[in-house]
This record gives structure tokens, C-alpha cells and sequence, in this order.
């Protein structure tokens, strides 16, 4: 049997483990209310375990780590912000939160200001996970980091998922 290693801020599961749909989060009550799991693929300053710590540690909100990942069919760039643009591959990880733990990722990410946008990719093994991508024009990464469509950011990045056959790989 497989077993990845621990991180110190959660839980891995091993390969050969199902990834549960809901955590359980203890209140003051001692009861425990289950909260549905969303996996979330990161490339950039959240593959740092004190950096995810430091944003996630404090929450209501439950996150583990599911270990490295590769996205296929988007390469990361960088500037003031990572992004991702069409073509290639990028490394990142994998992270398993619940609802609330997301609220605060898409707060981090800028996501009500339109600095990303959070959308679903398919998992190669099955299922699916949330990936961020920043839109370029507004992170003040490189002139040549353009996306060629000319559809709003949001629609042009879906449509490329769609049409390029985008998929997440966990190596755990």
C-alpha cells in the first residue's frame, strides 16, 4: 500500500483512498456537522504549507493535503501573481477544503474584484477540482500573456477547459 507523507497543516490520504464527499468540523456543542469537500488544484503561493497555514489556519473551515498534482492542457507564468495560459502543463497540489475554507480561498484570490476566476477541471481518475486562474490584464504579468480569445476571461478560460480536454493528475 501506498502512503504519501504528512503535511503539517492536515490529513493526506493515501492513493488507494476515496476522498470522502464531507468532512466532519467539531463545534462547541461537541456535535459534529459535515460539510461537503471541493478538491482545489494550486500552482502558486498555495503549494507552501505555511502559506496555506497561515490563510487557512484560523478558520471555521476544514482543508487537508492530497499531495502533488499535474494540470494538463494550461503552464503557469509569472508575474506580480502566478497565472495560467493555454497549452502545456503545471505543476502544483492538490487540497481538499470544505465550503467555508473555499469562501476564504476565493476571497484570498481575489475572485469578487474579477483578479481570478474559479473554475471546474476534471479529474483524470474521476470526479472534479476547482482551479484558479488569474486573468492576466489585471495581475501585471507579461505583455506577451495574452489569451487570444475574445470572449469575457471567465468564458474564454471554461471554453478552453472544454475544448482542450483540460484534466488534473494527482501523483499520490
Amino acid at each position: 500500500m501506498l502512503n504519501v507523507r504528512l503535511r503539517p497543516f492536515g490529513r493526506q490520504f493515501r492513493a488507494d483512498e476515496r476522498l470522502p464527499s464531507t468532512v466532519s468540523s467539531a463545534t462547541n456543542k461537541g456535535e459534529e456537522p459535515v460539510r461537503p469537500v471541493v478538491q482545489v488544484f494550486v500552482y502558486g503561493t498555495l503549494t507552501d504549507s505555511e502559506q496555506v497555514e497561515s490563510l487557512l489556519g484560523d478558520s471555521p473551515g476544514t482543508y487537508e493535503s492530497l499531495g502533488p498534482a499535474t494540470l494538463e492542457g494550461f503552464h503557469r507564468v509569472d508575474g506580480a501573481y502566478p497565472t495560467l495560459l493555454p497549452g502545456g502543463t503545471a505543476d502544483g497540489e492538490l487540497l481538499a477544503v470544505d465550503n467555508l475554507a473555499l469562501e476564504r480561498l476565493d476571497r484570498y484570490e481575489g475572485v469578487d474584484r474579477g483578479l481570478y476566476v474559479r473554475v471546474t477541471v476534471p479529474r483524470a481518475d474521476s470526479g472534479s477540482t476547482q482551479l484558479y486562474v488569474g486573468d492576466p490584464d489585471k495581475l501585471g504579468v507579461a505583455a506577451d500573456a495574452v489569451w487570444t480569445d475574445e470572449r469575457p476571461f471567465g468564458d474564454a478560460v471554461r471554453r478552453h477547459i472544454v475544448r482542450e480536454d483540460t484534466v488534473v493528475q494527482n501523483h499520490e
